[in-house]
């Protein structure tokens, strides 16, 4: 692999509207510590020596407001760009890969509401793909057991089985692939939902199961939780004002 095909691309899919976190601006827009979660996430990718260059896929109407929110926080020094993302998580994606350089052999996937990943996450995920990983995702083990039910919305809900926790794990963002890998599962993908096959995946990775490869796991963190609901958030501020108050974050 040569040094510019192992320099990584970084797609943020952030055309959702969030609506668990409320009515109001989607959910990349809403501010934590005065900042969007979307600049936040963008600067926790651009921290990273092993991504050169980060896609952001915005609002198909909200392009030029992303592009002037991004240019308002001074996140110089890296290539940053915008497109129009699509109506799904899934679609978003697919169009952040074609807007990176085809010499790009490395792409990272981060949830926009993910902005507090450290960045030795972000580098531990880059590192495993250029390794040779074919997709790489980071984890957390899970605090609570785990119950598998019967769905009954609204009611009671039997109990299946309780899978054994230590073989569980809670997955993060970014998660890596090599871009072929991640190009080639999309295609699929693509081809799949015109052909009124299974619906779309919650993740990249999942695309990657799906059609038969192999995702591997490295060590995620705690901070890089996802902000979905109010509480998340809460619990975001307070971890931004810790690391405000002990390195000046």
């Amino acid at each position: 692999m040569n040094a510019t095909a192992a320099v990584a691309a970084a797609v943020v899919p952030a055309a959702g509207r969030g609506e668990r976190l409320g009515p109001g601006a989607p959910k990349a827009l809403r501010e934590l510590g005065g900042v969007p979660l979307l600049v936040h996430a963008v600067r926790a990718l651009a921290r990273s020596r092993a991504v050169g260059l980060v896609v952001v896929a915005a609002p198909a109407a909200g392009v030029a407001e992303v592009v002037a929110l991004l240019d308002s926080h001074g996140l110089d020094g890296k290539d940053i760009r915008v497109v129009a993302g699509g109506e799904t998580r899934q679609e978003s994606v697919r169009l952040g890969l074609a807007a990176i350089p085809a010499e790009v052999e490395i792409v990272l996937v981060h949830d926009a509401a993910r902005p507090l990943v450290p960045v030795e996450v972000v580098d531990a995920v880059a590192a495993a793909v250029r390794a040779g990983a074919e997709a790489v995702v980071p984890a957390v083990p899970l605090a609570d057991t785990v119950k598998r039910v019967e769905p009954n919305p609204g009611g009671p809900e039997p109990v299946l089985d309780t899978p054994d926790r230590a073989t569980l794990r809670a997955v993060q963002t970014p998660q890596g692939f090599r871009r072929a890998t991640l190009a080639e599962v999309h295609a699929k993908a693509l081809t799949e939902e015109a052909e009124g096959g299974l619906p779309p995946v919650t993740d990249d990775a999942g695309l990657v199961e799906r059609f038969g490869g192999r995702v591997v796991v490295v060590p995620g963190h705690e901070e890089a939780f996802k902000v979905t609901r109010p509480l998340d958030l809460v619990l975001a501020e307070a971890v931004l004002a810790r690391r405000r108050a002990s390195d000046g974050f």
